[in-house]
């Protein structure tokens, strides 16, 4: 796909959760300038990552804030110019010194005596004045694509000459123009980021930068352009000539703001290290941010002398039993029923298999049940769950984009999970739809370390239809990188399982001149059939079940849950809405609200004789007794109804474009359900619904019940 695919940038949203908070934030304030900090962790030693060129705040470290805070601590402020900092009008309030002072100024009311520092492009500038003037105060200097007047000429050399002219033409870097700025900032923002993210696949980067240069206006930007800064070669050289403290600089090849050599020679006059990284730009931070994590903690733990004991490190002797690491999505409870049931299988197998979880909420109540292990690590995760319920409205998750927008959250467990894993031997990792391991892995090939094994239930992002041309353009950016990652990697997957049939993957394509999504499923995975967890021959006699299960022979009871998440609540509450309609209309009914382990059943509406309650485990006990399931358009619920052979009403998330295309596919296939639509089907409609339902013999297709033994057995060959 063109690399340069972006969203319009009026349909640029605020990120909705962060992976970490800060521990403490406040301002500080000097000669009529407030200036925004936060600070985050405990260890030692601090590091400040400093401001770059106030065209972007400090929310641009965000991929590196977590995972350093659980190492060292991270005191991070807003540039003058943007965030929550001040904007002065005047340019002399942007010249490089008031950064630097401001650092100082940041330092001193954080109780920071000293700070490895780290710069990204215009940063080094500043960072460079602490190191030379404060040099008790720097323990070492990291420089990320440093933007200093070293030959080679960058490539907006000329333009920069011709800034303050009203120019003819605007093409290229003729765009960096002030007159250009104030008449068209939007496109030069486009452009200029364009610019700075060069990597193929890069538009979320491009989307985040673009949100946040809109919280400054361009009449800053021309002030911090018009400020002094150092002014050539000879300034460069006088000053790093005072520099004594350690120094590493990190430049991408394929750097097109600041040539590669240009960062080298800023090596060489420093005596520091120079890392190049391959086919990275100007902002590997924000593109690679794994390796730049590593490299920073490094750097860190020699400039600190540290790394004795780093904090979030688990350190346990070699067992002499074969140990898998098992990570099971929390988005929802379906991807952890399955997997205990796949362990379960693996056990049987190798009965001496320790295996740990890497999970949080709500897949750790799953586990917790059934007296599974959860690795202490777990508690480092950021919230998954939490994102996704806060990008939903009344039954609405735009699941692509809220994907999209929990970057931030995947890379921290990520390196959560990379921490772990080299600091604990496993014979096997094995990743039921954790996008985090199965991204950053290919991005990072090298630190794969043991066999690895990939489960999902769906292939290939696909967008809704009314996303228009730009949705599906990014979705098959997505799908695209997917593709080259495998085709580049294809032995990284020690094995890819697809929990289902190939009749199960839809029909569509990828995306333009992309293969279609079967084809490419059936050449690159295997296929385990559907992993119920639970073999519906347990449930034949359905009247034993629900006299074990309380429920009445002459009740016709409808169970309503809508999963593991919370994002199903207004669902609930519609249902509730219609029950006493549907009372009247099946009068031996009993309605059982689920609302699960992330739903406060005090928080949704009582009507007399309905039954709420909170998380019930082994919840398809239930469902294979009832008479008839409102749910969800969950693919895990609708399968175990379908396996049981119960009637059952979905209801798909708007804009889930899991649940209303894959699910829906799968399901017509099988000739489960019957699909409602939220926006149009009121409690009347429910209720008509469920009178209409409820107790009807089916015919679905027949699911399969050894999924989770032919899942077990192909992992064990890994074994």
């Amino acid at each position: 796909m063109d690399n340069a695919t972006t969203l319009p940038i009026n349909a640029v949203r605020p990120e909705q959760s962060r992976a970490r908070y800060p521990d403490t934030e406040g301002y500080v304030e000097r000669d009529g300038v407030n200036v925004f900090y936060e600070v985050y962790g405990q260890g030692e030693p601090t590091i400040l990552l400093l401001p770059t060129w106030s065209i972007i705040h400090s929310r641009h470290w965000k991929g590196q804030i977590p995972y350093l805070a659980r190492h060292f601590r991270v005191l991070t402020f807003d540039g003058r110019g943007n965030g929550k900092s001040d904007r002065p009008s005047a340019p002399e309030a942007y010249v490089e010194r008031e950064y630097a002072d401001d650092a100082i100024a940041v330092m001193d009311v954080t109780g920071t005596e000293r700070a490895v520092l780290v710069s990204l492009s215009r940063g080094i500038e500043r960072s460079m004045l602490l190191a030379a003037d404060h040099p008790e105060r720097v323990a070492g200097m990291v420089a990320i694509s440093p933007a200093l007047p070293l030959p080679p000429a960058a490539p907006r050399a000329d333009a920069e000459e011709m800034f303050k002219r009203r120019r003819d033409s605007h093409e290229g870097w003729e765009k960096w123009n002030r007159h250009y700025w104030l008449e068209h900032y939007e496109d030069f923002l486009e452009f200029f980021f364009s610019q700075v993210f060069t990597e193929p696949h890069s538009t979320k980067q491009r989307e985040d930068a673009i949100g946040w240069a809109l919280e400054t206006a361009p009449e800053t930007l021309v002030a911090t352009q018009l400020a002094p800064r150092l002014p050539d070669e000879a300034g460069v050289r006088d000053l790093a000539a005072r520099i004594r403290c350690p120094v590493v600089v990190m430049h991408g090849s394929d750097d097109a703001v600041r040539p590669h050599d240009s960062g080298a020679a800023f090596a060489g006059l420093v005596g520091g290290a120079l890392v190049t990284l391959e086919g990275s730009g100007h902002a590997p931070h924000a593109r690679d941010p794994v390796k730049v994590n590593l490299l920073l903690r490094d750097f860190a733990e020699r400039a600190g002398a540290t790394g004795a004991g780093r904090p979030g490190v688990w350190t346990r002797g070699r067992s002499r039993r074969k140990r898998a690491l098992y990570i099971s999505s929390p988005i929802g409870l379906g991807h952890a029923q399955r997997d205990v049931a796949i362990a379960r299988e693996l056990r049987r197998l190798h009965p001496d298999l320790e295996i740990d979880w890497l999970a949080q909420h709500p897949v750790t109540k799953v586990l917790e049940a059934e007296g599974e292990r959860i690795h202490p690590a777990s508690a480092y995760l950021a919230n998954e769950a939490h994102h996704i319920e806060s990008e939903s409205a009344e039954h609405d998750l735009h699941c692509f984009q809220a994907w999209r927008r929990m970057d931030e959250i995947l890379v921290s467990n990520f390196m959560v999970f990379h921490d772990l894993v080299e600091a604990e031997p496993y014979d096997l990792w094995i990743g039921d739809e954790a996008w985090e391991l199965d991204y950053y892995l290919h991005e990072n090939p090298e630190l794969k370390r043991a066999a690895y094994v990939w489960l999902t239930d769906f292939v290939g992002w696909l967008p809704m239809a009314d996303g228009g041309p730009d949705e599906a353009c990014l979705t098959a950016d997505y799908n695209a990188e997917m593709i080259e990652h495998i085709a580049r990697h294809g032995r990284l997957r020690d094995r890819a399982l697809f929990v289902g049939n190939p009749d199960d993957v839809v029909s569509e394509s990828f995306g333009p001149d992309l293969p279609a999504i079967r084809d490419w499923t059936e050449d690159h995975f295997d296929f385990a059939g559907y992993v119920t967890g639970f073999d519906p021959a347990q449930f034949a006699d359905r009247e034993k079940l629900r006299h074990e299960l309380g429920y009445a022979p002459d009740e016709q009871v409808c169970i309503v849950s809508v999963g593991g998440s919370g994002v199903g609540a207004d669902l609930l509450r519609r249902v509730i809405e219609a029950f006493p309609q549907v009372k009247r209309l099946v009068p031996q009914l009993r309605m059982i609200v689920v609302a699960g382990p992330r739903i406060d059943p005090a928080s949704l509406p009582h009507a007399e004789g309905l039954e709420l309650h909170a998380y019930v485990h082994n919840l398809y006990r239930h469902l294979a007794a009832c008479d008839l399931a409102v749910v969800q358009g969950g693919l895990t619920t609708a399968m175990e109804l379908t396996a049981n052979r119960r009637p059952f009403l979905y209801f798909p998330l708007r804009h889930h474009f899991e649940q209303n295309l894959h699910v829906r596919h799968r399901l017509e296939r099988y000739g489960a359900g019957r699909r409602m639509d939220y926006e149009l089907d009121g409690s009347d409609e429910i209720a008509a619904a469920i009178a209409a339902e409820i107790g009807r013999d089916v015919d679905y297709r027949p699911v399969e019940t050894d999924g989770a033994a032919r899942a077990a057995a192909s992992i064990a060959e890994m074994l």
